[in-house]
């Protein structure tokens, strides 16, 4: 461990660098965490923080958002498109829509800024020295820290099978059943067989995983591969409900006018199930995980989420050390504030938040206790895993800002 010292900047004293940014072993296993009720911003390398800073957000009328961003853009000097061409330097852009972080020359830590996150200038400077591209940042309403996380439901390298250590010999008998028989014992091989290794993933670039609810384009992409399956023409699984899906969708309806006689809906619990038994394929899935790398889809999986009316609440874990060798993944985790309106608990089917009812002993051993994956996805996800991969588990899916050049991108206010 490298001794703790403070690296003056020439600012306040609320701005420091706890190590030399030259210290941090790996970007890859950064993240940075911004508190919006301390205007505060604290770097963190796994559980120890080895930077901070006084910052500025956005003023009433020009919130920052809070929820889970990464790094998508680094520019030395920018200008603003939005508020006549203001000066950026050193920005490191969170979404697309125009929120990131920068210098400014003014940082009264107190919301001051359009929305974005306001950093003294010598600060900037060094973090924008420290971070590489999809470094995650969390914006909080409250001050929170990453934290040690064991659980089985999280991912791990996949262990190689041991070697075998007995030959194909019969194993000796007992004394008196040899029947007059030669005795053959089970021999160590001459030659000991080559020690299994785990594989190495091509891509060893950090993956993004997002375990969410199922929205309705996900089940319509169901509803299109299995009615396609079944010989219906439903067009390419694309999750929108057009022409060729809709007629297949009344075409099957029509073949089964019993179990929707009272179902007026054209997509419903009821067709997701008899389509799902039509198909063979047991009861419909109510969640769903995603995977992304390099601001990239990769793939996506159904999940079952357990006790389904109950929120998840929104948890962020990274993985800070792999072990491919042994199989050992070292994450640590985050919950955060979980603002679910009204409206978006009645539209998901949530009737209790997570903080009315914890079976686990806390929110996050509560949803990933919650969490079924297939054995399928979760061997493919373990071969994928590279230090600095994330997890977040969200209720709320994957929003208006997670699109093309992005990592999954949570808005929790």
């Amino acid at each position: 461990m490298f001794s703790r010292f403070v690296f003056g900047l020439g600012l306040l004293s609320a701005t420091a660098l706890v190590h030399h940014p030259a210290f941090a072993a790996d970007a890859r296993t950064l993240q940075i965490f911004v508190s919006k009720d301390k205007q505060s911003l604290a770097v963190y390398d796994g559980a120890d923080v080895i930077a901070t800073s006084k910052v500025s957000t956005g003023k009433a009328g020009h919130t920052t958002p809070s929820g889970i961003f990464s790094v998508l853009e680094k520019q030395k000097y920018h200008e603003s498109n939005l508020y006549s061409a203001a000066p950026m330097p050193w920005m490191q852009r969170l979404t697309w829509s125009g929120i990131a972080l920068h210098e400014s020359n003014s940082v009264p830590r107190n919301p001051a800024s359009h929305g974005c996150v306001r950093m003294p200038a010598a600060f900037a400077k060094q973090l924008y020295k420290m971070t590489s591209l999809s470094v995650p940042v969390i914006i909080s309403d409250a001050e929170v820290a990453p934290e040690p996380v064991a659980h089985p439901n999280l991912f791990r390298p996949d262990l190689p099978e041991p070697p075998l250590l007995l030959s194909d010999a019969a194993l000796r008998p007992a004394i008196g059943e040899t029947g007059g028989e030669p005795v053959r014992l089970a021999m160590n091989s001459a030659v000991p067989p080559p020690v299994a290794r785990a594989a190495v993933p091509e891509n060893t670039n950090p993956i993004r995983i997002l375990i969410t609810r199922r929205t309705e384009r996900e089940t319509v992409i169901n509803i299109q591969t299995y009615l396609n399956q079944l010989g219906f023409s439903a067009g390419a699984p694309d999750g929108l409900l057009g022409t060729a899906t809709i007629q297949a969708i009344n075409a099957f309806k029509a073949l089964r006018s019993m179990q929707f006689k009272d179902d007026k809906a054209l997509v419903s619990d009821t067709l997701l199930r008899e389509i799902y038994a039509a198909a063979g394929k047991g009861e419909p899935p109510n969640g769903v995980i995603m995977v992304r790398q390099d601001f990239k889809p990769v793939f996506e999986a159904p999940i079952t989420i357990g006790n389904p009316r109950q929120a998840l609440g929104t948890h962020f874990f990274t993985l800070h050390a792999v072990d491919v060798e042994n199989g050992r993944a070292d994450w640590l985790g985050v919950t955060l504030k979980n603002n679910l309106s009204r409206q978006a608990m009645k539209r998901l089917g949530i009737v209790a938040n997570e903080s009315s009812i914890v079976t686990g002993g806390t929110p996050i051993a509560d949803a990933l206790d919650r969490i079924t994956i297939p054995d399928g996805t979760r061997s493919r996800i373990d071969g994928m895993l590279a230090k600095g991969s994330t997890l977040t588990i969200s209720d709320t899916g994957i929003g208006p800002e997670t699109g093309a050049g992005t990592d999954f991108i949570t808005i929790t206010r």
